[in-house]
């Protein structure tokens, strides 16, 4: 689960008379990641593709151009069919014409629908005005203005005009028309300059005559019958679509598994007479390759495995006694230990999900750890912890189905699976706490008087528990640091020990050194009382009190070798400034920790939150250091039944028929709001944790897909 699939490097070496059965092959296993030759051997040339690889290519494109038209999606695809060649002929043909013919009407009567529906936009406001178009042009001394404006504003402007002697304002809806007589003297341009400063927006005037108006409901008019005629289009070429994606669909897939076994060659390396073909296979894979080429083409190949990729970085792969052998046919060419394999993820069913988040950052380098498996154990629970609430559990797990179940898409279905490990581990700890939506009903009716096993610590009478959960956040964060140093120095150790001792171990030694001795009666002064009650006590009675002070003088001992070490690590691979730099990194082994206190922190903050909404509703008592939700009675009982009792909020619920309905809409919808929260929060700050904590003490990722040769066929079946 921790590493990849191992993976073999194979080579495949023929005459070229078999090779399109060599790739027949090979496709149909759907196995190997194949290698591109990179040119660098002598007398080898990268291959051509077969021979048609083009005109194969121009039906894809033809197809697939098609298909966009249509708007054609996987799930019009019906049942698998066979394609033959006379199909991909005559019915393609057919449909192309059908499609083209259809599609450049559509065009057509869509450029005509724009053009009607500018020259209305264009129109309206004449229409707005009222004027017969004839009168709003030809004049020899008038001018004239169309446009929208402040009326007030214009004519003050026009009346102060010196070149316009008399004019007149007609207004309809928005739309204002000018006629302005100008003086003798004035030019042609005399309105638009006396314009100028005016909040004026001009229209041109429609070459057109008679009533707006008419003109107007002629275009509409017009308009109705392209769109029906467009209507008419788009609904020959859904026909066309219902009639002919199934067809659209399996020929697609036909050429493109024709057009990937067509353009193979390119990444072999070939010579006039032979072919050498390279890539990666799982290697419990290998021994599929070699027996199905065997029974395709017998003595016409040799297939080797070249070496087994080693999960070690930089240590060199074994190399199999067929490998020596292709090497010394060849020249040598297989000795490539740089060549990372391309990466599987080997990890079982209900881990699958978590490796989404792992990917988000980047596939893990096959000679990297996976973490999916340490998310998996760890993401959830801390969501869950954070949480901690049976029904947002339960809601969780609804929308984690529903999305897993509901959806085809393989990013999709990963987040329902990691909604409902989260979701489950949210109602576990729900449980616990014994509370539903906020409420401690739960924990009444299954636990008694007694109560839940833990607490969130928000009331007064249990607020040892937030303590509690702020150490137990430290000593999380110190577990999961370290496993994450751990994966670290073992992944440095295939560069030596002292490497890995250096740059891995040393900062083991200085954080543990570190919180050892905070957690040691040593200079007890300046640290929290509490860091040494809450386990030697209430709420959990361990018998820890601190170690003792001699156990501190230790710790920092330790510590002190650790940042002596790390401080080497740093020199050694950044020269002088590395002693500055490792000092000043050394702060990270306390703030790294400390930065896991947010799982308490968000802890509280959500149980405040479900608390506040909960009081505006129910309404709440303080009694003894308690708070109590006043679900089936109201003040008047609690006064005249609790005596030192305090009302904390009277609620909503009691205070009539308004309050109650908006006090139901602020009980759901803040709800909602806490379920929403708890993605935003908890989920971010628990994803935060191992991104930013976890994963950066030994994950770099950036490791090549797995993408082996061959297709999955889901619309056509073997001819």
């Amino acid at each position: 689960m921790l590493r990849p699939e191992q993976m073999s490097k194979v080579s495949v070496t023929g005459s070229r008379d078999v090779m399109s059965e060599v790739i027949e092959t090979i496709h149909e296993l759907n196995l190997v990641h194949l290698s591109n030759y990179d040119g660098s051997w002598e007398g080898f040339e990268p291959g051509n593709p077969i021979e048609g690889a083009e005109e194969v290519s121009d039906k894809l494109v033809t197809i697939r151009s098609i298909e966009s038209i249509l708007d054609v999606q996987d799930e019009d695809a019906g049942p698998q069919r066979i394609v033959t060649d006379d199909a991909l002929d005559d019915e393609l043909e057919d449909i192309r014409t059908k499609v083209n013919t259809l599609d450049d009407k559509q065009n057509e009567l869509q450029d005509e629908l724009r053009s009607v529906e500018d020259r209305i936009d264009s129109m309206e406001p004449f229409a707005e005005l009222g004027i017969d178009l004839d009168l709003l042009s030809g004049y020899d001394s008038l001018q004239v203005a169309v446009g929208e404006g402040n009326t007030d504003e214009i004519e003050q402007t026009l009346r102060d005009a010196d070149d316009i002697q008399e004019f007149e304002l007609f207004t309809g809806g928005r739309t204002v028309a000018i006629f302005a007589y100008p003086t003798d003297d004035a030019d042609e341009d005399a309105l638009d300059d006396a314009l100028v400063g005016v909040d004026f927006a001009s229209f041109e005037v429609p070459d057109a005559s008679g009533s707006p108006e008419e003109y107007v409901s002629e275009l509409r008019h017009e308009r109705q019958k392209l769109e029906s005629k467009l209507d008419g289009v788009e609904k020959e070429l859904h026909d066309v679509k219902l009639d002919g994606a199934g067809f659209l669909l399996a020929a697609e897939e036909k050429l493109s598994i024709e057009v990937q076994k067509a353009e193979a060659p390119l990444q072999f390396a070939t010579t006039e007479n032979a072919f050498i073909a390279e890539g990666w296979i799982p290697t419990e894979k290998y021994n599929k390759l070699a027996s199905d080429l065997d029974a395709t083409v017998g003595d016409h190949v040799e297939v080797d495995e070249l070496r087994r990729a080693d999960y070690e970085e930089g240590h060199p792969h074994t190399v199999t006694e067929e490998a020596e052998e292709v090497a010394t046919t060849d020249g040598g060419h297989v000795v490539d230990d740089d060549e990372q394999p391309p990466v599987v993820q080997d990890n079982p069913g209900p881990v699958k999900p978590f490796e989404l988040l792992v990917e988000t950052i980047n596939r893990p380098r096959y000679f990297e750890f996976d973490p999916s498996v340490i998310l998996f154990l760890t993401f959830p629970i801390f969501f869950g912890f954070m949480i901690g609430d049976l029904g947002y559990g339960l809601l969780y797990l609804a929308f984690g189905y529903a999305i897993y179940s509901k959806t085809s898409s393989l990013a999709l279905k990963s987040l329902g699976g990691i909604a409902l490990w989260a979701g489950l581990f949210t109602a576990i700890f729900g449980v616990l706490y014994g509370e539903i939506f906020g409420l401690h009903i739960l924990g009444e009716t299954i636990y008694g008087e007694m109560g839940p096993p833990i607490k969130k610590g928000l009331q007064p009478a249990n607020a040892e528990y937030a303590s509690t959960w702020l150490v137990l956040s430290l000593l999380i964060g110190l577990a999961h640091l370290t496993l994450g140093y751990l994966f670290g120095f073992f992944e440095e150790l295939s560069h030596g020990f002292k490497d890995a001792l250096l740059h891995k171990g040393s900062w083991i030694i200085l954080m543990l050194g570190v919180w050892v001795w905070i957690f040691s009666k040593q200079m007890m002064g300046p640290k929290p009382p509490f860091l040494f009650e809450v386990f030697n006590g209430s709420p959990f009675a361990l018998g820890f009190a601190g170690f003792p002070a001699s156990v501190g003088t230790i710790a920092l001992a330790v510590a002190a070798v650790g940042l002596v070490l790390m401080i080497a690590g740093e020199v050694s691979e950044l020269g002088g400034p590395g002693a500055l730099i490792g000092t000043l990194e050394s702060l990270k082994s306390l703030s790294d920790v400390i930065s896991y206190t947010r799982i308490a922190a968000v802890l509280l903050a959500k149980a405040g939150m479900a608390f506040v909404i909960n009081l505006l509703f129910f309404g709440a008592y303080e009694h003894h250091d308690e708070w109590h939700f006043m679900l089936s009675y109201g003040p008047s009982y609690v006064n005249s039944h609790y005596e030192g009792a305090s009302i904390i909020f009277p609620g909503l619920m009691h205070s009539g028929v308004a309050g109650v309905l908006v006090g139901l809409l602020i009980l759901v919808v803040g709800h909602l709001l806490v379920l929403a929260l708890g993605v935003t929060s908890a989920g971010l700050q628990a994803v935060r944790l191992e991104y930013v904590e976890f994963f950066g003490k030994f994950y770099q990722g950036g490791g090549e897909e797995y993408e082996p040769f061959g297709y999955e066929r889901t619309h056509t079946t073997q001819d």
